[in-house]
């Protein structure tokens, strides 16, 4: 007897049975009205950004001008927190013209920041090759930066105020010929809060005998008092973390953490994570955990370089009228005082 043949375990499918519908019917993510339009030579920056896609990234970066220059023209705060890197790629003088616009209101960064901000202060260059010294130890070692740094910081402590303010202050006040190009001088000019926060150990300036622990601590201390006093008053405003991957980050969810902890609505407001990689803590404690309960968080990634400058040339085309950049004398590019 042949053997009995088996029909196939799984036979075709038979597609002539598909329930199909309309595609005019169907919801759509991307329409005609969404779509990008080609630069054309000559276009102003607003029309520029107008031309851009109303999708994803495109259509964030304009939900966050939006978000920025309404609580500009409101006058609720727009903290800036920062890694060291913004200034090592040259975002200063933006940094600084968006200061003087009244735009930014609060400026927060780590503790490598102050020693790049004073190096251009100073020499008007900063950023050493670490590959160069770290065989032979003399990474780090230059005793100019550190002894000028310590000292301030132990002054401010003795003055019993934060570091941002007591390094911003000796900047301003001291003979460094590209003061004009420092963020926390600029701070201490305009009288706007500039605050550090610092994790011993990881900056170039503990490694020196003029470091001093007490002052350190206390100085950054008092720093993330005055920055939770901001944030306490951040409804309606921005918190933009620009390129710090872990310490703004935590010090941004503990400030948060406080002044709900102190009574005040900390809850209608924006945050914003801009890097050139999306890490953890950036995405969960400034985007997701802060404004689970309202508010919008939102991530824009690209370098710096490129991304800063462009959010704020949106900024300032969508100003109103009176926010304009506030002049001082020598604030020229690489001007003397």
């Amino acid at each position: 007897m042949k053997p009995r043949r088996r029909g196939p375990r799984f036979p075709p499918l038979d597609f002539s049975r598909v329930k199909t519908y309309s595609t005019q019917s169907r919801p759509s993510k991307v329409r005609v009205a969404d779509i990008g339009r080609p630069h054309r030579k000559g276009q102003s920056v607003a029309s520029f950004l107008n031309t851009l896609p109303d999708i994803l990234a495109a259509r964030t970066l304009r939900a966050v001008i939006a978000d920025i220059v309404r609580a500009a023209n409101t006058n609720r705060p727009v903290i800036v927190g920062m890694g060291a890197h913004p200034i090592k790629v040259g975002l200063n003088p933006i940094l600084i013209d968006l200061m003087k616009r009244g735009v930014i209101s609060c400026l927060a960064m780590n503790g490598a920041g102050i020693i790049h901000d004073l190096e251009l202060a100073l020499v008007g260059k900063t950023s050493e090759e670490v590959e160069a010294g770290i065989d032979d130890g003399s990474f780090g070692m230059a005793r100019d930066t550190a002894e000028l740094l310590n000292s301030a910081i132990s002054h401010g402590a003795t003055q019993g105020i934060g570091m941002g303010q007591a390094v911003g202050d000796f900047i301003s006040r001291g003979k460094f010929p590209y003061k004009n190009m420092s963020l926390l001088a600029t701070c201490s000019r305009l009288g706007l809060p500039a605050t550090v926060h610092v994790a011993i150990g990881t900056d170039i300036i503990h490694m020196h005998p003029s470091a001093d622990g007490a002052a350190i601590g206390a100085t950054s201390l008092e720093d993330f008092k005055r920055l939770s006093a901001v944030v306490a008053h951040l409804e309606g405003g921005v918190y933009l973390n620009l390129g710090s991957a872990v310490l703004l980050p935590e010090v941004f969810l503990k400030a948060v953490t406080i002044a709900r902890n102190l009574g005040y609505r900390v809850v209608n407001f924006t945050t914003v994570n801009m890097d050139f990689t999306q890490h953890y803590r950036p995405v969960t404690n400034v985007v997701r955990r802060p404004t689970q309960a309202g508010g919008r968080g939102y991530t824009l990634t690209g370098h710096h370089e490129i991304m800063f400058p462009l959010l704020a040339a949106g900024v300032i085309e969508a100003l109103g009228p009176t926010k304009t950049a506030r002049g001082e004398p020598g604030a020229g590019r690489g001007a003397r005082r």
